[in-house]
């Protein structure tokens, strides 16, 4: 069975490179665009009101397979391949390869070159963009928007503590489907903190909890290190140091520090048992 979150598959319309594995109507090549909003909502369909699968961040890669008349747009993400319904207004024609990327988990972009100007956009963690000059304080960007330069790193900067990432979200707003500080849930704070640090991650915590790391046995887990990953059914959490985790999560509606003890039997209380712990 092909998982439809990332398999661009309808019974109308598929994937050209899937003709012989999926049963479609007709299958197309599909164009390559980039992300031009600073979020773009991935929903199930083409609604506003659909449910919000994902969001792609600016200068992300999307592969359109269809559009139709209401200004919506079905393709795939080329970062983790979830596929959905966008807003055609949120994406352009693939231009410049973007040179830089955006650290601070948010910042402004000004008009010009100075911060007493109303900023024009709020970009988030990894935004992409392309950099043409540095004018005093500022990367300008081939869009004519000037980002603070302390905000933005070159493509292959890397953190080195992916954790250090997820607190940096701490007091973020729960959002199902997010995946910024305007509003993330739990694997999108894993996926992008993961990201920052440079290591591949799959969406959704299923897929997490099947793709990632290597599952400790019940002696090890009695030993858990920063960074290790817990998974109930629907969550995961990321490991501080040994009595902690970091997590977005309905409860405080937040990306919250939490007791790992109290995490486990508060969830527990809820109906839902630990079912993995992964050691990246």
């Amino acid at each position: 069975m092909h998982d439809p979150r990332l398999t661009p598959a309808r019974g109308d319309i598929a994937a050209k490179h899937l003709e012989g594995k999926v049963e479609a109507a007709r299958f197309v090549e599909g164009e390559t665009f980039a992300i031009s909003a600073s979020l773009a909502s991935l929903r199930e369909a083409p609604v506003a009101d659909a449910a919000l699968l994902t969001q792609a961040i600016k200068g992300e890669i999307v592969t359109i397979y269809d559009r139709n008349e209401e200004g919506w747009a079905w393709g795939q993400l080329a970062a983790d391949g979830y596929v959905g319904w966008l807003p055609q207004a949120t994406f352009v024609k693939y231009g410049p390869n973007p040179t830089h990327k955006v650290t601070a988990i948010r910042t402004f972009a000004f008009p010009g070159p100075s911060i007493k100007l109303p900023p024009v956009e709020t970009l988030v963690m990894l935004s992409l963009v392309t950099m043409v000059r540095e004018e005093g304080d500022f990367a300008v960007t081939s869009e004519g928007l000037f980002l603070p330069k302390q905000h933005i790193a070159d493509m292959g900067n890397l953190e080195a503590d992916f954790v250090a990432i997820a607190e940096r979200f701490i007091g973020t707003p729960y959002l199902w489907g997010g995946k910024s500080s305007l509003g993330i849930d739990c694997s999108g704070l894993v996926q992008v903190s993961l990201h920052a640090a440079g290591i591949e991650c799959p969406r959704d915590s299923d897929m997490q909890q099947a793709q990632f790391g290597r599952a400790l046995d019940a002696h090890e887990s009695e030993r858990l290190r920063r960074g290790d990953l817990i998974f109930w059914k629907g969550h995961v959490a990321i490991v501080r140091d040994a009595d902690t985790v970091v997590h977005a999560n309905a409860f405080h509606m937040a990306t919250a520090i939490e007791g790992t003890q109290d995490a486990i039997a508060r969830i527990k209380a809820a109906g839902s048992e630990v079912t993995a712990i992964k050691r990246i």
